[in-house]
């Protein structure tokens, strides 16, 4: 399945996930930091949902509460919660 989140907090914009049977299958950033986000996403496919949220959720952009990577976790989860 297909899925979109608007993040907040960040300097990208949107993420765009796919995800089947609990795996990520790609994610593609909308603005932000490309070649790390890039790279977050390469290592994040093929990942079970749980595995990429464990290992992401929280992680801070200097002084913001949030970054590309938590807000990543955040829309894995509400996929997670959706399904």
């Amino acid at each position: 399945m297909k899925y979109q989140y608007k993040t907040q907090g960040t300097c990208s914009r949107l993420i765009d996930i796919e995800v089947e049977n609990g795996v990520v299958t790609d994610i593609i950033f909308t603005g932000g930091c490309h070649g790390n986000l890039q790279g977050i996403s390469c290592l994040a496919k093929g990942m079970r949902i749980e595995d990429v949220v464990s290992r992401i959720e929280g992680i801070r952009c200097g002084n913001k509460p949030t970054s590309c990577p938590d807000q990543l976790a955040q829309a894995l989860k509400a996929i997670a919660n959706a399904e």
